[in-house]
């Protein structure tokens, strides 16, 4: 993910720090937080250190898989009460399957 999201085109196509929590079994316990600043394209283990992200989203492991594959809307999964989101709304909208690498064949 990170060869991918150092690319050029998705820092001009994106252009805000998120912040991931990811959850194991139930969003807020177990988490682990990850960083992914597409200002810079960077993406790293741990929390946001340069102020507050543009956008917070929480959310359970095969959640957050299903939404980086495009099994799943961000939209939907907030619905559905999968996916927490905090932070401003046009830095949520890009947030789509769009900005993750394509799941290889194997």
């Amino acid at each position: 993910m990170k060869t991918h999201l150092t690319g050029k085109e998705i820092i001009e196509k994106v252009g805000f720090v998120y912040q991931l929590h990811i959850s194991p079994k139930k969003i807020g316990f177990n988490e682990v937080i990850y960083t992914v600043y597409l200002k810079k394209g960077e993406v790293k283990k741990g929390a946001y250190e340069g102020g507050k992200p543009d956008a917070t989203f929480s959310f359970k492991d095969e959640d957050f898989v299903n939404i980086a594959t495009g099994k799943m809307n961000h939209q939907i999964a907030f619905m559905r009460g999968a996916l927490k989101m905090k932070g401003s709304f046009s830095a949520t909208q890009k947030f789509t399957a769009d900005i993750f690498p394509k799941p290889s064949k194997m």
